[in-house]
């Protein structure tokens, strides 16, 4: 009876009191990507050796690259701890968002929120062109919708019309057609949702416990990671590019500051890791940088403006085909941003120009150029031949006569400058 009751003493010693559920929150804002990607797989990894007993993310997405989102659904297929994909208040799930929802154990939105539009497009936003290739992508993406959705039991038929017809639906609409699983408007109300749940991880099915004192810890994208995350958004990395571009032109043509200079290299560099991060086309940056130089080469050489009219468009086309890749066919990137960033990045060209074009054009007045037109007062005879003394600028120069004599107290004008002597006219 003695070893009985230290047994239980012991036990009861050594038992954690008051042990508690754990949740990790972590929020998914922004374009899909491989830095989500990335932070996606870590925050897996950690919540599994953290013991957590749910995974939450919170996603608000405009949609992205097809590889990334991939990458994004294996890794919660994978998982080892139920994860549930939420919608905010104020956020969507379009495009690529809708198969990481899909993925989820627990797919939950938010009232106000929406889900779909997942038709694939071409990186300038248009529809992918009929043919082999459009077939070869409805196919793919249309099985993988399937795929994951058959495995998370929701409505295949509604899932797969949010790709063959981009349908977008409301948080009831989508709870209607069984496509998630829970309407919550806050996390308090989807953890209570889901306290008692039976998911599927691997091939054993689990219950979700959690008890009434839930720890929920957020986390998220650290700076730099976020830094990455900002720059790799398709329009930022646009701006980025076009605007570096652009700066260091402004540099060259104007040299002696360090500015422009350092703000475009600066810009140019971030473009670059955005761009390393999405599935660019050489042919739209080469594009850009012909449009840019047309617009310079009219500045410089005064075409009035007929030169700008051609590269304005080049531009702009530069922009269509800068994500048209391979992978890019989620990625949303409308022809109305790219037209408002070509008139904005034209009215910013036209404003820098003015005044570059102000300063070269500005009377130089330093050097031998600067001394040129300026009126001189003739202190002693000057000739041709026989050079004399003149005031210029409040200072006395040796001067010589392109016309014959000019008197003393004669007014003159400088016309060349040979070494130290001023070569004058009469004024």
């Amino acid at each position: 009876m003695k070893k009985i009751l230290c047994t239980l003493i012991l036990l009861l010693l050594t038992f954690p009191a008051n042990a508690k559920s754990t949740v990790t929150l972590a929020e998914l804002n922004g374009t899909v990507g491989v830095q989500m990607e990335e932070f996606v797989k870590e925050t897996i990894a950690k919540s599994h050796a953290d013991g957590d007993s749910l995974l939450i993310f919170q996603l608000d997405t405009p949609g992205g690259l097809v590889e990334a989102m991939r990458g994004i659904v294996q890794a919660i297929l994978a998982s080892k701890v139920p994860v549930a994909v939420w919608i905010p208040p104020g956020g969507r799930a379009a495009s690529a968002g809708a198969f990481i929802v899909q993925s989820a154990h627990i797919a939950a939105m938010s009232p106000g929120t929406n889900i779909g539009a997942a038709h694939p497009v071409t990186g300038g936003g248009d529809n992918i062109p009929e043919g082999d290739m459009n077939k070869k992508v409805m196919n793919d993406l249309k099985a993988q919708m399937r795929s994951v959705v058959q495995l998370r039991g929701r409505n295949q038929d509604t899932a797969e019309l949010m790709i063959v017809d981009s349908i977008s639906l409301t948080a009831d609409e989508a709870l209607r057609e069984k496509v998630i699983d829970i309407v919550a408007g806050d996390i308090n109300a989807l953890i209570k949702a889901v306290s008692g749940r039976r998911v599927k991880i691997g091939q054993q099915s689990a219950r979700i416990e959690l008890d009434d004192e839930v720890v929920v810890t957020r986390v998220n994208m650290s700076f730099s990671e976020q830094i990455i995350q900002f720059v790799s958004s398709p329009e930022i990395a646009y701006l980025l590019l076009s605007g570096g571009m652009m700066a260091i032109f402004f540099e060259v043509i104007t040299p002696g500051g360090f500015i422009l200079g350092t703000t475009g290299g600066v810009m140019l560099l971030l473009g670059a890791v955005g761009l390393k991060m999405l599935p660019f086309n050489w042919a739209g940056i080469v594009l850009i940088a012909a449009g840019i130089i047309l617009m310079a080469v009219d500045l410089i050489a005064g075409t009035s403006g007929l030169l700008s009219l051609l590269g304005l468009p080049v531009f702009c086309l530069g922009g269509v085909f800068l994500f048209r890749a391979p992978g890019g066919e989620l990625l949303q990137l409308s022809l109305s941003f790219i037209a408002g960033t070509a008139i904005a990045l034209g009215i910013c060209f036209g404003f820098v120009a003015y005044f570059v074009v102000k300063g070269l054009r500005r009377k130089v007045s330093t050097g031998k150029r600067g001394m040129l037109g300026l009126n001189v007062e003739v202190i002693s005879e000057v000739s041709e031949s026989v050079a004399g003394q003149v005031m210029c600028h409040g200072e006395i120069w040796r001067a010589k006569s392109e016309e014959g004599v000019i008197e003393a107290g004669s007014k003159g004008v400088v016309k060349a400058v040979d070494g130290m002597t001023l070569m004058i006219t009469r004024g």
